[in-house]
């Protein structure tokens, strides 16, 4: 039988290590989890935000943000996708690294005006909260080969025969990668958002190879 003494010394040193790990999960962000492989990697865009100003993935690089896709005449799911966003807005409106960016489904209505008269509506920090418009292929494209949101194979079809009507939202770190989608609708996606959002806040931007 192993005596008391050596019994002793294996705990000791168990709980040595715990600690020793334990140190470094605090030290380090991101230290003992299990990495994930992204979903995607948002491509270059260019749209124009509810002041006519241009907003490239460049405004966003090194930032945390929520992608998603909504219209301003919809009666539909966006009153309570948007509901449930704001959420996540006022959980975040402090965090100087993480934004909310609301791409319009149908840019014929959702001309930069209508974006800003939305976005007042809203009594939100559009530093924060960010409404976008621009050309209905690139957002389209963008919706489906960037943040996945929608199937890539509905490209296909002619472009004005297409509308994404998606409750889908996409969680993208500071490297530009799509980490995660959620369902915008689902109150415990929306908490599981907020409880991953915070965590690729406390992780570093990944130094090019």
């Amino acid at each position: 039988m192993m005596s008391r003494k050596k019994l002793f010394y294996i705990g000791f040193f168990i709980v040595l290590a715990l600690v020793f790990y334990f140190a470094l999960t605090l030290v380090i962000p991101g230290y003992g989890q299990r990495k994930v492989n992204p979903i995607s990697y948002v491509k270059p865009f260019a749209f124009k935000n509810q002041d006519g100003n241009t907003i490239t993935e460049k405004d966003v690089a090194g930032k945390v943000y929520v992608a998603e896709y909504f219209f301003t005449t919809c009666k539909g799911i966006c009153p309570d996708m948007n509901n449930n966003m704001r959420k996540v807005y006022d959980e975040f409106n402090d965090e100087n690294d993480f934004l909310i960016l609301s791409h319009t489904s149908d840019p014929e209505t959702d001309s930069v005006s209508q974006m800003k008269h939305y976005a007042d509506s809203m009594a939100v920090d559009t530093k924060k909260w960010i409404f976008l418009t621009g050309r209905k292929d690139s957002l389209y494209k963008t919706a489906r080969i960037s943040y996945t949101i929608d199937d890539p194979a509905n490209n296909l079809v002619n472009i004005d025969d297409q509308f994404i009507h998606s409750q889908f939202w996409a969680l993208v770190d500071k490297n530009g990668d799509v980490r995660k989608i959620y369902d915008g609708l689902k109150e415990k996606e929306v908490k599981q958002l907020i409880k991953d959002a915070h965590k690729l806040l406390k992780e570093r931007i990944r130094k090019p190879a």
